[in-house]
């Protein structure tokens, strides 16, 4: 038997068994170089809270970012909130109060027209001249006149005769006649001067007329008393439109020109007859309507109170099979100077489009409200995001309630007390979340 044929062969296996005993007793140290894509993960440690790096639901942004993003971040608060229904609306004349008719009380020839239209006037100021051509009212001058002078000798003999009843010369019975000649004389001196002033005359001119000095030119005056320019209680008009012409003939009650006031107007809603009820609830109640006006950029004017429904029209319109409901508006001018006269721009005008935001149903007293830019979904789940300095940290929220304004969110501690939370971007947010994902960015960065 030839050993030196085994004895190779078995010193050679014996090698290799030592030799995989010890890659095998060492393989933690070799492994990992040798095959570096190896699939074992190991396990994520916990730091010394007792959390784990969450790197897929924050995001971090530079100062930069936060700028170009233009992001509105505030704390959240829990409020009341109303659901609203929003209707169209349009601000209107308030019939009785808005536009004026001045009508010519006697008739005339148009000599001068003193306020066209575009002029702002104020109570009391010239709009026309007129020529007169009325034989009542200078008739009623010459009796009045005539009543006048009657007057002033029926008085002189009044006082005579008192003189010598003075004087006991005549009895006193002799000044009862007297007497009741001056009362009849002075009643009708004031029946002619009121029935003068009842065609237009002023109080001076009446008085020119009892003296004599007939008047045969009248100046017709926006409606209302004189005030002072200066004064805040003065009535202000812009002339609308006009219905009498330089050298026109006018006769009595015909109309002038129309005034337009629009101090005081009204909005008016346009509801179905489904909304009546709810509507009606609203006036009973005096709750207060919110009110978006068009054509208007923020801080051009004072924020707009809201306003409280006055009166439901009790018409449906057979075309749209709506119904109005009206809404009292005040109105705010501005005033400048042109060619010597303070002229004033309304901010509301009739004809201008508005949407009233009309409350229906309370959704809660202590809920979140936040702008609809602050919320960005993902199927069924809908987030917000909170800021911790340059992080962004998504929260999933309960939606309530969301329309085109505004989402209301459910106060169920989603959102932690005194968050600062991003009102806009949610949806940019979160794509840039989803890109820091996907690039295996994030880090281990505690919201506390």
């Amino acid at each position: 038997m030839n050993l030196r044929r085994w004895i190779g062969p078995s010193v050679g296996l014996l090698i290799l068994v030592g030799a995989g005993a010890a890659a095998f007793s060492t393989r933690e140290q070799w492994w990992t170089h040798v095959f570096p894509e190896s699939t074992t993960k190991p396990e994520v440690a916990q730091d010394d809270h007792g959390h784990k790096p969450a790197a897929n639901d924050r995001v971090k942004l530079s100062a930069q970012a936060q700028k170009n993003l233009n992001l509105e971040i505030d704390l959240v608060e829990t409020q009341v909130y109303w659901r609203k229904l929003h209707i169209p609306g349009l601000v209107v004349d308030r019939p009785g109060e808005s536009d004026r008719s001045v009508s010519s009380r006697m008739a005339g020839v148009v000599t001068k027209i003193h306020a066209k239209p575009g002029d702002t006037v104020r109570a009391g100021e010239a709009l026309f001249s007129l020529q007169l051509v009325s034989e009542t009212l200078q008739a009623t001058q010459r009796e009045l006149a005539t009543a006048a002078k009657e007057l002033t000798i029926v008085t002189d003999n009044r006082n005579r005769i008192a003189a010598k009843v003075d004087e006991k010369i005549v009895p006193a019975v002799s000044l009862v006649e007297p007497e009741n000649q001056v009362k009849r004389a002075t009643t009708l001196v004031r029946g002619l001067r009121r029935q003068l002033m009842a065609f237009g005359l002023s109080s001076t001119q009446v008085d020119l007329s009892e003296s004599g000095e007939f008047v045969t030119e009248v100046t017709v005056s926006a409606p209302g008393e004189a005030t002072p320019a200066t004064s805040a209680a003065a009535t202000v008009f812009e002339v609308q439109e006009l219905k009498a012409n330089l050298g026109e003939t006018v006769l009595a009650g015909q109309v002038l020109s129309v005034l337009a006031n629009h101090q005081k107007l009204y909005v008016e809603g346009q509801a179905f007859k489904s909304e009546a009820l709810a509507l009606a609830k609203l006036a009973e109640q005096k709750t207060p309507v919110e009110v978006e006006f068009s054509d208007e950029a923020t801080g051009d004017w004072p924020v707009q109170a809201p306003l409280l429904v006055h009166h439901l029209s009790n018409v449906v319109d057979p075309n749209t099979r709506t119904f109005g409901f009206f809404l009292p508006l005040e109105n705010i001018p501005r005033s400048y100077e042109r060619e010597g006269k303070t002229s004033f721009v309304w901010r509301y005008r009739p004809g201008q489009r508005v949407r009233l935001k009309v409350p229906v149903e309370k959704l809660g007293d202590d809920v979140l409200v936040l702008p609809a830019g602050a919320v960005c979904r993902e199927g069924a789940e809908a987030f917000a995001f909170v800021q911790n300095g340059d992080l962004f940290i998504r929260k999933p929220v309960r939606v309530l309630y969301q329309d085109r304004n505004d989402v209301v969110l459910a106060n169920d501690g989603s959102l932690p007390a005194g968050a600062f939370v991003v009102k806009n971007q949610a949806n940019v947010l979160n794509r840039a979340l989803k890109a820091a994902a996907a690039e295996g960015g994030g880090g281990h960065d505690h919201d506390h």
